[in-house]
């Protein structure tokens, strides 16, 4: 789960992160009282969850509250387009009206999951307000790291091994290891899956700041956090996946055209990668778990048949907890109920697998069954091609 820039400060400044004084509004004339309050010169940040803001124009340094009223009323309502966002853009709806800095130096800071090494890595690097994927590319030797015990926490010399490297001085050294700490501690008492600071800033006076921030969130972990989950904002999500996680179903849409219906998140990742491996371009992933009901395979054609993009439906199901007869049954239902326009390859193995198989020959549905994956990803390209060659898509 992704939240909003002032979201994340709010969070971090919890834990003894410094932020900017700012407050977010819906209205201009509010950013004027906002902005004059603050000393005239402020920030104007469009609030959405994309990054590259600046160079899409959402970022606005103003110098007065007139300017700040008018940059407010330019961004709010409007599509801001970033690298991020693809060519559709998201609409402005919130700006943060936040005080202006007397920067002397930036960095970057973030924290991770290392899945490989199964504990966070804190991340540090001079290169701050440049995207870090490509300092990671083009010069990675930049990027300085500490794993962090997830028993321990951040150690006390590892926020300073970390100061020292970006060449900080030693009177500054001590406040960046606390500022390091504290985000680490808020990383792991929230269940984050990454904290990105970028920039860090070091102020004139000597302070650090989080002039921006960013925060997602472990889903599987939210049940843990009920305060966490009221700071969600459906504006921001596809609407596909909202329909999908409100069903519990795990589903991201994808650009492809072949919409994938598996169950088992490993199983529905080797799905994809094999029908990418065939020629084909997988349009979602979507996990529809071990016990799936017949309302929720209802749930995932509607949610399949309702991206314009897809042209054929693949589903790959694994009877362990639940037979091959009974899923096919769900899933002769559900194809009935809803209507499905497009073809369908479906592949069954486990129990009751024949009979399975049976039920979707005598349906009288538009099914093609498969055996194996290789068999599936052969039928779907092979149908997927005969699609896009008939005169409606022609």
């Amino acid at each position: 789960m992704k939240i909003h820039e002032f979201q994340a400060k709010e969070i971090l400044s919890r834990f003894g992160v410094r932020i900017p004084q700012g407050r977010i509004t819906q209205s201009p004339a509010e950013a004027f009282e906002i902005a004059r309050s603050l000393g005239g010169v402020v920030a104007v940040k469009a609030q959405v969850h994309a990054g590259g803001r600046g160079k899409g124009g959402g970022v606005k340094i103003v110098r007065s509250p007139e300017e700040a009223e008018r940059r407010t009323r330019e961004m709010l309502g409007s599509c801001l387009v970033t690298p991020q966002t693809g060519p559709e853009g998201t609409r402005v709806r919130q700006v943060l009206i936040e005080e202006g800095l007397d920067i002397r130096r930036e960095f970057y800071l973030g924290m991770v999951i290392d899945r490989s090494r199964e504990r966070p890595v804190l991340m540090a690097s001079t290169e701050g307000g440049m995207e870090i994927e490509e300092v990671a590319r083009k010069t990675p030797e930049l990027i300085l790291k500490e794993q962090v015990d997830p028993a321990l926490g951040l150690q006390g010399f590892q926020g300073r091994n970390l100061a020292y490297g970006l060449g900080l001085e030693k009177k500054a050294v001590g406040r960046a290891a606390g500022f390091m700490k504290a985000l680490s501690e808020a990383f792991a008492a929230t269940d984050a899956s990454l904290v990105e600071i970028n920039p860090l800033v070091l102020t004139s006076d000597g302070d650090f700041y989080a002039l921006d921030a960013k925060m997602n969130f472990d889903d599987n972990a939210l049940y843990r956090h009920p305060e966490l989950r009221e700071l969600r904002d459906y504006h921001e999500e596809e609407p596909l996946e909202i329909l999908a996680h409100r069903s519990g179903l795990n589903y991201i849409k994808l650009d492809g055209n072949v919409g994938c219906m598996v169950n088992g998140a490993g199983l529905a990742m080797a799905t994809m990668d094999i029908i990418k491996l065939a020629g084909g371009n997988p349009a979602n992933f979507l996990d529809v778990g071990g016990g799936a009901s017949v309302q929720q395979v209802k749930t995932a054609f509607e949610i399949l048949i309702s991206d314009p993009g897809v042209r054929l439906v693949l589903i790959n199901i694994f009877g362990g907890i639940m037979r091959c007869d009974t899923l096919a049954e769900g899933v002769v239902q559900a194809a009935r109920e809803v209507g499905v326009g497009v073809p369908v390859v479906v592949r069954l193995e486990g129990t009751n697998v024949e009979r399975g198989r049976e039920i979707l020959r005598d349906s009288g549905l538009d099914f093609e069954v498969a055996y194996g994956m290789q068999d599936a990803a052969a039928k779907v390209c092979r149908l997927t091609g005969e699609a896009a060659k008939t005169p409606e898509n022609s």
